[in-house]
């Protein structure tokens, strides 16, 4: 496995290449820099600015210009926030939208994993439309509409949660909500459908004919394997979490990446979209290994040569 491990590292580096080399190209070929405002300024101005950041020379040159820094852990600067650099910022914004991430994928897995078990094995209940109701339900809706009717319920009619804003556990609770509200109703139809597939399964009717518990043959034969198709999407729906929350930061003014990442798109700041997509797709790769890693751990049928 630590071969395995060390050949899907490797691979991360033309990924990362290839992710850069396109964004690179993608956004310099958009009409428009990091210098058009509301107000135009002076062609000298922008000359001087141009020259200051590089922009001035050829494309191919701040390309590979942009990768020499690239190698040595250098994201380049921001525009929009000149007194920092694009590595400090996505630092400073990591620890917010790391923290909402992980909330939001705690919640949704627990509450995905647990009605989608208790639907399976009580079909056709009141448990079982409960959740299909519920996966259903919050599947249609978009996050940014949940967002606007949680601020609507808990804000402005309760007043028990603030709008927006970052400190405090009150902070948090709306736009976790609001985030992990899809995931836990895409986790709880795959985990029914998963469990469902399971108890048809001849190893199981063999296991209740051997007179074997319940709850032996719900932990050791049907929840191991059930949870093979929810570890296939853990991984993609956490990342989704992680580097997907651009429009609830934005409603909730969360001081995340996502927020940062926006900003930077209106504002053409080079620097922080190239930075923020480079980071977004690290993660992505490094949590799609750890899925892969995990299918091991879960199936002992599974092994990495």
């Amino acid at each position: 496995m630590l071969k395995y491990t060390i050949r899907r590292l490797l691979w991360m580096v033309p990924v990362l290449l290839a992710v850069t080399s396109v964004t690179f190209i993608l956004m310099h070929l958009v009409p428009g820099g990091p210098w058009d405002r509301e107000k135009t300024l002076p062609a000298q101005v922008v000359t001087n600015l141009n020259a200051r950041y590089g922009l001035d020379l050829p494309l191919w040159h701040q390309y590979v210009r942009y990768l020499l820094n690239l190698l040595r852990g250098d994201l380049g600067v921001s525009y929009t926030f000149q007194d920092r650099n694009v590595t400090t910022i996505l630092r400073q914004g990591l620890p917010v939208t790391a923290t909402l991430g992980i909330v939001a994928f705690g919640w949704a897995m627990v509450l995905g994993i647990s009605l989608g078990m208790a639907a399976a094995l009580r079909r056709n209940s009141a448990t079982d439309y409960f959740s299909v109701f519920f996966a259903t339900m919050f599947a249609s809706i978009p996050g940014f509409v949940l967002a606007i009717v949680l601020i609507i319920i808990f804000s402005v009619w309760l007043h028990l949660l603030p709008t927006s804003g970052w400190g405090s556990p009150k902070h948090l609770l709306m736009p976790a909500l609001a985030l992990g509200a899809l995931p836990a109703a895409l986790i709880a139809r795959i985990t029914r459908a998963s469990v469902l597939e399971v108890l048809r399964q001849d190893y199981v009717r063999t296991a209740y004919a051997k007179g074997l518990m319940d709850r032996t043959i719900f932990y050791k034969h049907v929840l191991r394997n059930a949870l093979i198709p929810v570890l296939s999407i853990a991984g993609p729906e956490l990342a989704f979490l992680v580097t997907g929350s651009f429009i609830i930061e934005q409603v909730f003014s969360v001081p995340g990446i996502g927020r940062l990442f926006v900003q930077g798109v209106f504002a053409r700041d080079y620097g922080l979209i190239m930075g923020s997509i480079l980071f977004y797709t690290l993660i992505i790769a490094l949590l799609n290994l750890v899925v892969d890693l995990a299918y091991a751990v879960v199936d002992p049928r599974i092994r990495y040569a």
